[in-house]
């Protein structure tokens, strides 16, 4: 039998022209959530395959309520545009938020450059923070609310000495991902008596979407890769979760097992199976 545990819930998705958000939106239509889709931009990138029509159009194929709406993370007039177009939209009611947007680039910090320090810290630390804190009077009011940050491996200290020489540095972006989980837990302890739900979910080490393909897909082993399937599973578990579940950073493949969870296709139809 399919899941429908979003049945009516109002739910918004960042970053969900491609990968993981793309994933995250096709699964919740499929478990019958409405849908406010964010992205930079509406149509395909030049260089990377998906956009936000695309996952509107695969949520809508799915029966699933689903808008579209642009905006630049990195743009603070942008992004404080985004939760008070969703309240109207949702005539001011959101139960589930999913801050999956990231601006990864990666590089040596003896030379990395301002602009991008700047901007990696723009959408992965500071939009989220205002995303919730934006979003969180209207949870507050309704005593309930869900909101998952996703972060990632990178956030964790570098193993050693002795280090590994490796190909590139993630410690801009592993940083802003440390900040975001930090952030998160803090939000999560001042928000525990109003029933609010906060928590962050990374991979183990890495979900082969789109964009981690170009970036690092010649570099991970591929017993170091987990599922789509996986990262959305756990991702979902957590916006239902109840309320003593928060303030935690979780990473996708522990949850799954400490959880029990079953991971299903990404349709909610039935359970996954590994390719082989």
């Amino acid at each position: 039998m399919a899941l429908r545990r979003f049945e009516g819930r109002n739910v918004v998705v960042t970053g969900a022209s491609r990968g993981i958000g793309a994933s995250l939106a096709r699964r919740l239509a499929a478990e019958g959530a409405h849908l406010f889709l964010v992205a930079r931009h509406l149509d395909p990138h030049e260089k990377v395959p998906g956009s936000l029509r695309e996952t509107v159009a695969v949520c809508e194929a799915l029966g699933a309520n689903a808008h579209a709406h642009v905006a630049d993370l990195a743009d603070q007039n942008s992004r404080l545009g985004i939760i008070p177009a969703a309240l109207e939209h949702f005539d001011g009611h959101i139960d589930v938020v999913i801050n999956n947007a990231a601006a990864a680039m990666y590089g040596p910090l003896l030379d990395y450059p301002g602009k991008r320090l700047r901007l990696t810290y723009e959408v992965n630390t500071f939009a989220p923070l205002e995303i919730c804190q934006q979003v969180l009077p209207s949870m507050i009011a309704r005593g309930e609310g869900w909101i998952v940050n996703v972060s990632s491996a990178t956030a964790q200290h570098n193993e050693g000495p002795p280090f590994r020489k490796t190909h590139t540095s993630h410690g801009i972006y592993g940083s802003s991902k440390a900040a975001l989980n930090r952030i998160t837990n803090d939000l999560a302890v001042e928000m525990y008596e109003h029933g609010v739900r906060i928590n962050t979910v990374e991979p183990r080490a890495a979900v082969m979407s789109e964009g981690a393909q170009i970036l690092v897909g010649d570099f991970v082993r591929k017993d170091q890769i987990e599922s789509m399937e996986e990262m959305v599973e756990a991702t979902i578990a957590l916006c239902c979760c109840d309320k003593d579940s928060t303030g935690a950073v979780h990473v996708s493949l522990d949850l799954i097992e400490e959880w029990k969870l079953t991971v299903h296709d990404l349709d909610a139809k039935g359970p996954w199976t590994p390719h082989t």
